[in-house]
């Protein structure tokens, strides 16, 4: 906060200051009189400015006068945005809160806003009545339904939820106990159409595409629970065979469309993928990037191949693959039929996702039938979520957020919002605006982007009731300037994992929310900060250290397909009221007033614009670049005004000679080799030549002390 001691407080900002900005001199009345009634700095005084001054169209530079100047003293954690009691009422736990609070927290119970910390901990505290009302809540239909919520046994240190239950979570997304069949379920715009009507499909469409992809999947002969892969951008096709895949009792496998054929390959190998659903090209702009042959470059199984919306296919198909056309003529019959779904036992698989490990080779988790749940009950519990909503979320079924979105939306009754192209520019803002987005996703990067390019400006976004965050760290001036866009709605930040399928500490609509920060955990969550001596700080101490989670969290991972559950996840952890905790390996601080603060990764995998990478992958392919390379380490630094994670490689030569225009080459070859083998958006932000690495007993590399130095020079840097 340090530069934010430049601001005048409130009370001695002049009409002078508003004229030197282009600010209109009736606003410094309405200041003053707001001033008058609560004080130059409370919350009370932001909140008031932040909906009766401050709009869009004005300078960012007056909104950050506003903000540091009525927050200048105020420590750490202003509140950014305070919910209001008319609203928290409506709040989907508002509602809950207002028709039980009584029943679930006996006589403390107040109203939604005071007693909403009281209702997270009885989430905890009482699981079995905390998830069966939030299924009841959002209407989820079992063929069979759950001997009971959670069955705890020693052989399963998460326990066992939903015993004995049977379900389809696709169904539950198409069924018409969410909305009737001519209501919308996903509206969509391609780049380049950007002045045509935003395009929508019905539930009705959307059932019977779904129908018609899932009677075709049954003609490819594939054993019930076999593993489809789908490579492709995430649009209303690819959302379609994902739910298609699921209703018919497949196993979705989750890649990413930036990977190269390297990566696609090890997914498919790794999944025991029968099959793969890919794009031709994919467009982006006036460039169209290839696809199929990258999956073709992977060795991969049999492809169903889409065309790009630009073209029908114009390349040749391999032997045994079939184009999209030809694939759902396969049953010519079946047009418009209800497809049965499969139901099966809660423990089933229903996606493979992966995460990066610490190994190399990626983490690949299966997600199981309870796992969608747990993605919607966070939309509905911390997004807010419901019947009417529509979302917005730049991902890609690759990375858990793509699923999330498809389950978080359409089990809550919300409409699916998907723009196909590059979320940087201005077609998505005006996409946002055109689909009266109400939900906005976001990662940092994006904002940084936006904010940097003024592509948002003049768009209106005042739809908007919330956004979400999730992916890295995000940085305040950059959020605040976000909330401004659209008339100071909340941030609701979001952070957690694919082995989660969702969070365990978010913010919420009905408590104040702070720039960069969290306000509480999770419903159905509890949050450990491990002090120096490795056993739990008490719940209410400010304090930093690794986070260990309560093990008994409905909708988490309890089994990976290529390592050790247990020993990823519980060996060594402290055990706490007879429970063994859940390692989640990020540093986290409980501030003074409550919040949490994310302070990356305690292991050495790192996160570059929002995508988990391991030190190691980088350096495989950095030692590779230069014969004169002894060893590298790849660390991620923070960069000091907060943000995502800056990649610097510190390099042992064999013979350092000429070092300065050797530097320069080197990085160039660097960039060059990640963004060709792992991930096009990677980018070396430094080099660092060092006579050695620093080294434990063990001879492993210690990259956390690595990454201390830089940060400190980093910070050194900016002062």
């Amino acid at each position: 906060m340090g530069h934010h001691q430049n601001y005048k407080s409130l009370d001695s900002v002049t009409v002078a200051d508003f004229e030197a900005q282009g600010i209109p001199s009736e606003l410094h009345e309405k200041l003053t009189q707001i001033v008058g009634n609560y004080g130059s700095a409370t919350p009370q005084t932001w909140h008031h400015i932040s909906k009766q001054i401050l709009t869009p169209n004005l300078p960012f530079s007056f909104h950050q006068m506003m903000y540091y100047g009525c927050y200048k003293d105020f420590g750490p954690n202003p509140p950014a945005w305070l919910p209001d009691p008319k609203n928290a009422q409506l709040t989907n736990i508002g509602q809950l809160l207002e028709r039980h609070g009584k029943e679930f927290l006996g006589s403390k119970y107040e109203d939604p806003i005071s007693s909403f910390a009281d209702f997270q901990r009885f989430s905890v505290s009482d699981q079995e009545v905390f998830w069966k009302t939030i299924l009841e809540e959002m209407n989820i239909s079992f063929s069979v339904p759950p001997e009971c919520i959670l069955r705890e046994t020693p052989s399963h240190p998460g326990g066992q939820w939903l015993p004995g239950a049977r379900v389809n979570p696709a169904k539950n997304c198409l069924s018409k106990r969410k909305r009737t069949l001519s209501d919308v379920a996903i509206v969509w715009r391609s780049e380049g159409n950007d002045e045509a009507p935003v395009q929508k499909m019905t539930l009705q469409e959307l059932r019977e595409s779904v129908w018609t992809v899932a009677y075709a999947l049954e003609t490819l002969g594939l054993e019930k629970g076999s593993s489809i892969a789908i490579d492709m951008p995430m649009d209303v096709n690819s959302v379609v065979i994902y739910l298609a895949i699921v209703l018919a009792g497949y196993v979705a496998v989750s890649i990413a469309d930036s990977f190269a054929p390297s990566e696609i390959s090890t997914r498919l190998i790794i999944s025991k993928a029968k099959a793969i659903f890919t794009q031709d090209f994919i467009s982006r702009g006036e460039k169209k990037i290839p696809l199929y042959s990258r999956v073709v470059d992977a060795h991969s199984p049999m492809a169903i191949v889409i065309p790009n919306r630009a073209s029908s296919l114009s390349i040749e198909l391999r032997d045994g693959d079939i184009s999209w056309p030809d694939f759902l003529e396969r049953l010519k019959d079946s047009k418009g039929l209800e497809f049965v779904a499969v139901e099966q036992n809660i423990d089933a698989f229903t996606n493979i996702l992966f995460s990066s490990g610490t190994t190399g080779d990626p983490k690949a988790i299966p997600w199981t039938l309870l796992t969608p749940f747990k993605a919607a009950a966070d939309g509905w519990c911390h997004m807010d979520i419901k019947k009417g909503d529509v979302v917005a979320w730049p991902t890609n079924l690759g990375w858990m957020m793509g699923p999330w979105l498809v389950y978080a939306s359409l089990l809550n009754g919300a409409i699916i919002a998907l723009y196909n192209g590059s979320p940087l520019g201005s077609g998505f803002a005006k996409f946002v605006q055109d689909a009266k987005v109400t939900m906005l996703g976001v990662i940092p990067s994006i904002v940084r982007t936006w904010k940097a390019k003024s592509a948002i400006d003049g768009y209106d976004w005042s739809t908007i009731r919330c956004f979400g965050s999730t992916g890295e760290a995000s940085n305040v001036d950059e959020y605040l300037w976000l909330m401004g866009r659209a008339e100071y709605k909340p941030i609701i930040e979001y952070c957690g994992g694919t082995e989660i399928g969702g969070s365990f500490v978010s913010g919420s609509m009905l408590q104040p929310q702070s720039l960069a920060a969290f306000s509480t955990a999770v419903m159905g969550c509890s949050l450990h900060i491990l002090g120096d001596d490795g056993l739990p700080i008490p719940s209410d101490v400010p304090g930093i250290g690794e986070l260990a989670i309560g093990p008994l969290m409905f909708g988490a991972s309890s089994t990976l397909l290529n390592a050790d559950h247990n020993e990823i996840y519980f060996k060594g952890m402290p055990v706490l009221n007879g429970k063994v905790l859940r390692r989640h390996g990020d540093v986290f601080e409980r501030t003074s007033k409550g919040y949490y603060h994310a302070h990356g990764r305690a292991d050495d995998t790192m996160n570059l614009g929002g995508i988990k990478v391991s030190s190691l992958e980088i350096e495989r392919i950095c030692n590779a670049v230069d014969e004169n390379i002894l060893e590298t380490a790849a660390v991620g630094v923070p960069p000091g005004g907060g943000g995502p994670e800056k990649l610097v490689i510190a390099v042992v030569f064999k013979d350092s000679d000429n070092l300065e225009q050797n530097l320069v080459n080197l990085m160039m070859s660097f960039n060059t080799a990640l963004q060709r083998k792992l991930n096009p958006l990677f980018k070396v932000s430094s080099i660092v030549p060092l006579p050695s690495l620093p080294r434990t007993a063990t001879n492993k590399v210690m990259r956390r002390v690595l990454r201390q130095q830089f940060s400190q020079a980093e910070q050194g840097s900016r002062l």
